[in-house]
């Protein structure tokens, strides 16, 4: 389903394992862009099985450039009641700065977009700070259409707690 794309100066393609630690510092850098909680310490192991598990939760994939990782884009399949089909949730796009305004952000939607047809997704749906006036534009530019909505959050246990485990 997901494969390498060249593009002049670097490639888009699927994270792989030896990635982990370049994509948490990613992350970390584009949840401070965001003002976000920091990511966790060890947010690299915490990613390696939702995405590198037999049937992934989700999926990520990397700007490379010769080695070096500077944009990625992750995301998960999700049913919508209204539609009764799937979509795909992008979850985080991010360029780095150094990179902004080469094509990379929209090579990347791109990308997400086609492993969502072939996921058999209708759509991909996302989210952006409404501050964020530059990824407001770019995504305009693209097409996609935004609808207005507040995001919330609900805390099912404390901070401090391993998201992956559950009582019994």
């Amino acid at each position: 389903m997901l494969s390498a794309a060249a593009r002049p100066g670097g490639t888009i393609r699927p994270a792989t394992p030896a990635d982990l630690p370049a994509l948490a510092r990613l992350c970390a850098d584009h949840a401070a862009y965001e003002r976000a909680e920091p990511v966790p310490a060890d947010l690299a192991a915490r990613l390696a099985p939702a995405l590198f598990a037999a049937q992934p939760r989700a999926w990520c994939l990397v700007v490379d450039h010769g080695g070096e990782l500077t944009g990625y884009a992750s995301f998960s399949r999700e049913f919508s009641t209204w539609q009764a089909a799937d979509y795909v949730h992008l979850d985080c796009l991010f360029v780095t700065e150094a990179h902004r305004g080469g094509g990379w952000g929209r090579a990347l939607l791109d990308a997400v977009r086609e492993a969502a047809a072939a996921l058999g997704a209708a759509q991909v749906q996302w989210q952006t700070p409404d501050w964020n006036t530059d990824a407001i534009r770019f995504y305009h530019r693209t097409g996609a259409l935004s609808r207005p909505k507040a995001r919330f959050t609900l805390r099912t246990r404390p901070t401090d707690q391993p998201t992956n485990s559950y009582a019994t």
